[in-house]
């Protein structure tokens, strides 16, 4: 006999140990299903059927996700499911779902959020429902309903800080926070990769950090050795000498006891926006975070003349298109940088010859004096 959930009905059959269930609006329907499936063949009844309900595909896939990713991009697809299930009921049949609502929950965050995030629920939903597709059992219907159009983005540059802010913020950092500040500008390290940075991946000898990351297609984590600049070394030297806990295996770790918001000494960090925000407060700049910091250490790779691969290594992009995406998102230019003339093979410029405008010469470039 159906049963109800909520507001839905569900219909249930067994046959030789085995259960089925499939999601109904009302009862009538959920009885139907019920006086069919047992009228089946024991071919027909052990052949596929819908997946209970979205929430099942939900929590199985945010379990697959959740040793698979990030803890930032398992609290993103989190986040994205809760507010797609304030849409959509999360106990309706993966088979009644549609591009038309796909799209209608798009444009709703559109409109309350941004496109930006309406584009990144789009595209979590994506993924989401091609794992469906492949791994569940029964699988999720295809073709994938989520494959929606874009939305439209307003995309501002990113806040940059000054590099005079950032001197102001160092200036009053003290012992850990000190170092710690200088190591994400000289290295350019994510957050998350900072914080899991170990004593183990320092290499004094050869000058360089090994910095681990799995923010790649298939998850796995990896590693580059990123160069140790002197002054770096230096201030880890020192702090490792007067760190309290001097064996830890982090090399950056828990001073302060509060456990109200979770904080407790000699635990790794997770989140440590507080004590930036309360350094610029003090030292009267707009507040900026550890990614404000990467962003500074790129702009001023740039205006230092140095290469869009240099700094493709550096920042540690798989694609160099990523990185000058990454810089025009600051509003760093190289396209316009680098293609300001018509300069050719030999170092000549193309112009037009006075009083001829259906004529070009080429005119040897001057060199600066």
């Amino acid at each position: 006999m159906p049963y109800k959930r909520g507001k839905k009905y569900i219909g249930q059959t067994r046959r030789n140990g085995q259960k089925k269930e499939k999601v109904f609006k009302t009862r009538k329907e959920a009885l139907a299903w019920e006086v069919e499936m047992r009228q089946k063949s024991d071919k027909d009844w052990f052949g596929k059927t819908d997946t209970i309900c979205l929430g099942d595909w939900a929590i199985k896939y945010l379990d697959f996700s959740k040793s698979k990713f990030s803890t930032k991009t398992y609290k993103e697809k989190v986040s994205l499911f809760r507010n797609f299930f304030k849409f959509i009921d999360s106990e309706t049949s993966p088979s009644e779902v549609t591009e038309g609502m796909i799209l209608e929950y798009i444009q709703i965050q559109k409109e309350r959020r941004s496109g930006n995030a309406a584009n990144k629920d789009r595209k979590n939903l994506i993924a989401a429902w091609n794992w469906g597709m492949k791994y569940l059992t029964p699988k999720l219907p295809s073709p994938n309903p989520c494959i929606v159009e874009k939305m439209p983005e307003a995309r501002s540059p990113r806040y940059v800080p000054p590099e005079e802010d950032f001197l102001k913020v160092l200036e009053l950092a003290e012992g850990q926070d000190k170092v710690l500040l200088l190591f994400v500008f000289a290295t350019a390290m994510r957050r998350g990769e900072i914080f899991r940075t170990k004593v183990d991946d320092l290499d004094f000898a050869g000058n360089k950090i090994r910095a681990w990351t799995r923010k790649r297609e298939d998850g796995c984590w990896e590693y580059d050795w990123l160069p140790m600049p002197k002054e770096l070394k230096k201030a880890i030297l020192w702090w490792l000498e007067n760190r309290p806990i001097k064996n830890h295996p982090n090399l950056f770790y828990c001073l302060e006891d509060k456990p109200h918001v979770g904080i407790q000494f000699g635990h790794p960090f997770v989140a440590r926006k507080d004590f930036l925000n309360r350094l610029c407060a003090q030292a009267g700049v707009p507040p900026f975070g550890f990614h404000g910091i990467r962003h500074l250490r790129a702009t001023i790779l740039f205006h230092q003349g140095k290469s869009v691969a240099t700094i493709q290594r550096f920042l540690r992009h798989k694609n160099p298109n990523t990185t000058v995406e990454y810089l025009h998102s600051m509003g760093l230019d190289t396209m316009n940088e680098e293609l300001k003339d018509l300069s050719l093979g030999s170092g000549q410029i193309l112009s037009f010859r006075q009083g001829r405008q259906d004529e070009f010469r080429p005119v040897q470039k001057q060199k600066a004096v």
